[in-house]
């Protein structure tokens, strides 16, 4: 026992020391070798289905370059808000040059614009197309078919600032019903299963347009402005700090109708993450291109 005792002795001498030996190695000769930072960035959003989309399929784009990755949702002011203040790093949810124009007045030379990631965009007024009339001035004719109400999303959204402004230019005897994306559009499914008239506040891309026959409301008046595009903001700094973000941000651009396939699927019970993974999955060349592989 003693003897059995004495060489276990000799055994673990001989691997600390070689513990020791191997840990002055792994440092390059100076033994003060430093773990990888883990990269990180912030991605702040609006809770409509299209920002949904595109924020879930920038974050896994970043997840593939080794970013630890959080998004965060909030309301369109507190979002420009937190931009500027640097509390988020990011977002690729700004709607212009109209929809958060004023956004934009307020704390545009506090940002940094990095460009537009969608063309293509608009809002308005959109009703089903059964509905008879055309055009925005037209509404008061028929205020009994609408039940005198204009469905709209949350307070403060743009095009929601938009209507108000309508009500206002248009003279329009209407309330606006204050909601949420997902409650105007289960507002709007009551309504077309039902084959009744409604009114809400409606944009491009949605994947309402590709579930039902959906039409604008003409505005001669321009009160929703023209064709819009989506753009991606960043905290000032971000630049400089992380070049390769800052990167595939500038990278990011798709089409339309890319957003809406994933909202589409979103809509029809995928999750989030799934949805965006299945289009991440179907375009690995566009992905490359963004991570700057390509």
């Amino acid at each position: 026992m003693k003897k059995n005792s004495k060489i276990g002795f000799i055994l673990c001498g001989l691997l600390a020391v070689a513990l020791v030996l191997t840990a002055g190695c792994t440092g390059g000769g100076g033994g003060d070798a430093q773990p990888t930072e883990q990269k990180s960035i912030t991605i702040g959003y609006v809770l409509w289905d299209s920002e949904i989309a595109s924020t879930n399929v920038v974050k896994q784009v970043f997840e593939k370059a080794g970013y630890d990755v959080t998004i965060t949702a909030v309301d369109a002011a507190p979002l420009y808000q937190a931009i500027v203040s640097g509390d988020v790093d990011c977002t690729v949810s700004a709607w212009l040059p109209r929809t958060q124009k004023a956004y934009m007045d307020e704390y545009g030379d506090q940002l940094d614009f990095v460009g537009k990631n969608l063309e293509g965009a608009k809002i308005g007024l959109v009703v089903p197309t059964y509905v008879t009339i055309d055009s925005i001035e037209e509404m008061n004719e028929v205020k009994d078919k609408f039940d005198g109400k204009i469905v709209g999303i949350d307070a403060g959204a743009g095009v929601v600032n938009n209507a108000e402004d309508a009500i206002e230019e248009y003279g329009l005897d209407y309330d606006l019903v204050y909601s949420s994306s997902a409650g105007m559009a289960a507002s709007l499914k009551k309504a077309v299963d039902r084959a009744e008239w409604i009114v809400v506040t409606g944009w491009t891309p949605h994947w309402k347009f590709s579930r039902w026959d959906l039409k604008y409301l003409e505005d001669p008046k321009g009160v929703f402005g023209g064709e819009e595009y989506l753009g991606t903001l960043a905290r000032p700094g971000l630049a400089e700090d992380d070049p390769e973000a800052y990167a595939i941000l500038e990278r990011f651009y798709w089409t339309p109708e890319d957003m809406e396939s994933v909202m589409l699927d979103i809509e029809d019970g995928m999750s989030h993450e799934d949805a965006a993974k299945k289009w991440i999955d179907a375009h690995p060349d566009q992905v490359n291109a963004w991570l700057g592989k390509a």
